[in-house]
């Protein structure tokens, strides 16, 4: 009897006792979503370094029993009533190990430090040479205002919509920053939503670039950008985190870290900082913010219908942000009297530099001798800028 007693009792305690009570179904679906998105990752090579990160955390907060993640507590730190409304104490005494290092993403500084990584691996020469190619970058951030009133019409708040448009902009760190700050509760979907869709870039933006673009006008063979100095590196990050936290201070954390890390590459003098924040600090960062984002998507706050909203919404966004570039490259190629291929424009989404690489071989299956991928870069840094300071206003406004 005692056997059976013991017997009864680790059943009754085990996860999987817990799969077969009230909405425990809703976390084997969720286990079945992880291992795909796992599938993914590392089979189809979705951007692996950081699906696969969500996918194991998803899988991890999933499961059953083992106290990892703990939402109610996330729920009383964001609850003005609460005693530990904005309070990290009880998430330090009482969480578990995936809601410490949550704090790392709820505290914006896991995509900041994403961001200083991005920033030294980032060569703003070729937006420098071209500084038209800005017009591009805020031309493809169409799809973020686009999908944001999409998303108030569909009822979600002001907040929640701000941080749904953020995916138009192809930038993963920029849609989790905003969305920790605005609308936790969808951090999630939102992020799964904005990684998969910058893994797809090969495949949603390539369809809409033959659609918005004349088979002549995608033959057009650009000419070598200048030459830029060392000193135009050096003082342009400065100049753009002056310029741009004084407009708007929201972008601060981004912006600010983005052209440091730049600062560090291009002044220098700093070989060690560079390769540090290039190599060790950025894989170091990436385990943290993947397997922490992944952990936000409970079962019973991610199936939800909000959630196929919100991939909808995502993939609206993408794609009207990828034609609001190459819109933006027509009228430029117009002007400047077929000098420009319109492709480029579709490079305006942040994705770097993935986006520039599609520019680069649609142009190149209709003119093989055409070089598109350094005129396409400058539109896709630029991106980055622009997607940055569209959350620094959506943060402004609803912060």
């Amino acid at each position: 009897m005692d056997v059976l007693g013991t017997l009864l009792k680790l059943w009754n305690d085990s996860g999987f006792n817990s799969f077969f009570v009230g909405d425990g179904w809703k976390s084997l679906v969720m286990i079945v979503i992880a291992c795909a998105l796992l599938y993914m990752g590392i089979v189809k090579q979705f951007e692996p370094l950081l699906l696969v990160g969500i996918a194991f955390g998803a899988l991890l907060t999933n499961l059953p029993g083992n106290g990892l993640y703990t939402p109610e507590l996330w729920d009383a730190f964001l609850d003005p009533n609460s005693p530990a409304y904005h309070s990290y104490g009880a998430i330090l005494t009482k969480g578990g190990l995936l809601d410490i290092l949550y704090i790392g993403v709820k505290a914006g500084v896991y995509p900041s430090l994403i961001f200083m990584g991005i920033g030294a691996m980032t060569d703003f020469g070729p937006l420098l040479s071209n500084p038209k190619s800005l017009l591009l970058g805020a031309a493809a951030q169409m799809g973020v205002f686009v999908a944001y009133f999409g998303a108030v019409c569909m009822g979600f708040t002001g907040n929640q919509a701000a941080s749904i448009g953020i995916i138009g902009g192809a930038d993963g760190p920029t849609a989790i920053f905003l969305t920790t700050r605005l609308a936790p509760e969808l951090l999630g979907a939102i992020a799964i939503a904005a990684y998969s869709y910058m893994a797809l870039i090969p495949l949603i933006q390539p369809p809409i670039m033959k659609a918005l673009t004349n088979k002549k006008d995608r033959q057009i063979k650009m000419v070598q950008t200048r030459e830029v100095s060392k000193t135009e590196k050096i003082v342009f990050p400065i100049v753009v985190a002056i310029f741009v936290i004084l407009l708007l201070p929201s972008t601060a954390p981004l912006i600010g870290c983005l052209m440091l890390g730049n600062l560090w590459k291009e002044c220098g003098v700093t070989e060690r900082l560079s390769d540090t924040v290039q190599n060790s600090l950025m894989n170091i960062v990436t385990v943290f913010l993947g397997i922490s984002v992944g952990a936000t998507t409970v079962a019973s706050r991610f199936l939800t219908w909000d959630t196929i909203k919100i991939v909808v919404l995502g993939l609206v966004a993408f794609g009207i942000s990828t034609a609001g570039g190459l819109l933006g490259g027509n009228v430029m190629c117009k002007l400047s009297g077929g000098k420009i291929n319109p492709l480029i424009g579709s490079a305006g989404v942040s994705a770097v530099p993935m986006a520039a690489r599609v520019s680069q071989k649609v142009g190149q299956k209709e003119n093989p001798s055409n070089f598109l991928l350094m005129h396409a870069m400058g539109p896709n840094v630029a991106g980055v800028i622009g997607s940055a300071i569209a959350a620094g206003f959506l943060l402004a406004v609803y912060g």
